[in-house]
């Protein structure tokens, strides 16, 4: 008698197969059988069989690059998220503010830069709604925040305060501060907020792991861990629902390289992996950010940005972290044993976190350490093929790869070409042989990994996602996937870079997490696969989610 059988429709195993199987059974957490008819004949008393009806079974989805402790304590704040334009904000933030006369601060996350002219808004229209309350909100990406007068008169900041070195503070033509700060200059305000409490961090992490199990995710690789702006470190939320048994996703996660420190933090790291890891948490990665975002100017490119009507500038970005340190740093995180987890937007960075990995095994040599970078927006063709020769994993966030407004108004006119053809060049990576993984970003855009599949496989948009926009042509349609080869990305791709050896495809002997769908995605045409739901979530067999019409 086994626990479980999932019978009754295709299941996609995630591996290369010519024909799908239509069964599974499930005992004591793991895959003991998988076929057809026959593994009905398992079923005893005691089994629960679950009739697919035709829809697909899959595996667990896994993010490889994902911040659900913050997403999940920015549902709890002023959540912009699911409102998309200046108005809107402006009334959702009006409606907090009303709703917290007692709260000294205006905190939440979540705008969207595209709403507003040149993606930069202002104090002004803040004070309109918060008064003289400090208000702090960074946008979706996490690379630039909006507040109010008075939380720029109490950080200090007018027309005589330097920018940082790794940021820059939005000015009028007199030099005065306007109400945006971007990356490093967040910190002038984001340090003098009030702390989020441990309580906070763990009731955020619990209401993002309800809301990723609910799109069918059952592992991810958290991309910053440690004291990283205003959030505090998550690792505190992992070790207390891990040991009050309410963790039930299995988690990496990346530890936060401090890039205002130098090569003497690599011996801390050390002992953070050891001391932070729990049962169903391992901090056996490490998180580098070596530039910015293309919208703000701070992804370190190797050519200038153009002005818009293009003319070079003299401005090609950030890398925040000097070569002379990446190089050394990379070689010994790699010689410690940890993976690699670089963020990297422009092709300077790109190139120099591949020049980090392999400055690595040059000094090392080569183990299975499976390192990877995420985000890729602008890869130059002559490092495509780069990645598999280094054996350096693609960290994919795929729903940024398609035609909309940030990329329209905020982006295109600034690369210029070529560099507007090599953004997110999916297709040639996976032609050059390099492995793909798949993560969201979240909170900086959706967690649904059928969206960002969507687009992976149409380069558009779902239409679920477009914010009144409308229909934009195909985006690159060269780099294109299929689809086996992205849903393979988002389950057995970063199971890989995630180390979960047992997980990422269904298989006898691996662990049971699974995921029906409320259709076989195959069946239907490419420009439907966004319409696809996630109707049941398991994690070791466990039903962790089921919709209402499951």
């Amino acid at each position: 008698m086994v626990d479980t059988i999932f019978a009754g429709g295709p299941v996609f195993t995630a591996r290369a197969v010519r024909s799908r199987p239509t069964a599974v059974a499930v005992e004591a957490g793991r895959v003991v059988a998988v076929g057809h008819d026959e593994v009905r004949e398992l079923a005893g008393p005691g089994t629960e069989v679950v009739d697919l009806a035709g829809r697909m079974l899959v595996p667990g989805f896994q993010d490889a690059h994902v911040h659900p402790v913050w997403a999940g304590v920015d549902m709890l704040r002023c959540d912009l998220t699911e409102v998309s334009t200046a108005d809107a904000y402006r009334e959702r933030v009006a409606a907090y503010v009303a709703e917290h006369p007692d709260q000294e601060w205006v905190l939440g996350a979540g705008w969207s830069m595209s709403a507003f002219p040149g993606g930069t808004p202002t104090a002004a229209l803040l004070d309109e709604v918060v008064g003289d309350r400090p208000a702090f909100l960074p946008n979706r990406d996490g690379h630039g925040a909006w507040v109010s007068s008075a939380a720029l008169r109490l950080a200090g900041i007018d027309a005589a305060t330097p920018d940082p070195r790794d940021g820059r503070i939005e000015r009028d033509h007199d030099g005065n501060p306007t109400g945006t700060l971007h990356e490093g200059a967040m910190a002038l305000v984001g340090r003098l907020a009030p702390e989020t409490t441990d309580a906070e961090r763990l009731e955020g992490l619990l209401r993002a792991q309800a809301h990723l199990h609910a799109l069918g995710i059952t592992a991810w690789q958290d991309a910053i861990i440690g004291d990283y702006g205003d959030g505090g470190n998550p690792a505190v939320a992992y070790r207390a629902a891990d040991e009050a048994g309410r963790l039930t996703a299995r988690v990496v996660g990346a530890l936060w390289w401090d890039r205002d420190a130098g090569l003497e933090q690599v011996a801390d790291l050390v002992e953070r992996r050891a001391a932070w890891s729990t049962q169903r948490f391992r901090a056996t990665s490490v998180k580098i950010m070596q530039d910015g975002v293309a919208e703000n100017f701070t992804a370190a490119m190797l050519d200038p940005y153009c002005d818009g009507h293009g003319h070079w500038t003299d401005n090609a970005g950030i890398s925040f972290v000097p070569v002379e340190t990446l190089l050394p740093a990379a070689t010994q995180l790699d010689a410690a044993g940890f993976q690699l987890h670089f963020h990297a937007i422009g092709d300077r960075a790109v190139r120099e976190c591949l020049d980090a990995v392999a400055a690595a095994l040059a000094a090392n040599g080569r183990r299975d350490a499976r390192h990877h970078l995420a985000h890729l927006q602008v890869v130059h063709p002559d490092d495509v093929p780069r990645f598999r020769e280094l054996g350096v994993a693609v960290n994919m966030q795929a729903l940024w790869a398609a035609l909309e407004a940030q990329m329209v108004d905020l982006t295109i006119p600034f690369l210029g070409e070529p560099r507007t053809s090599w953004q997110y060049p999916f297709g040639d990576l996976h032609r050059a042989g390099a492995v793909l993984a798949m993560g969201s970003d979240w909170a900086v855009s959706s967690a649904d990994p059928l969206a960002a599949i969507h687009v992976a496989v149409n380069r558009q948009v779902p239409e679920a996602l477009r914010e009144g926009e409308p229909e934009h042509p195909v985006f690159l349609p060269e780099q294109r996937l299929d689809l086996a080869t992205a849903l393979t990305a988002y389950t057995a791709g970063s199971a890989y870079v995630n180390r979960l050896e047992d997980t990422g495809s269904i298989r006898v002997g691996a662990l049971a997490d699974l995921v029906i769908l409320d259709r076989d995605p195959f069946a239907g045409p490419p420009t439907e696969i966004g319409d696809t739901r996630v109707l049941q979530t398991f994690v070791d067999g466990v039903r962790v989610h089921a919709a209402p019409d499951a």
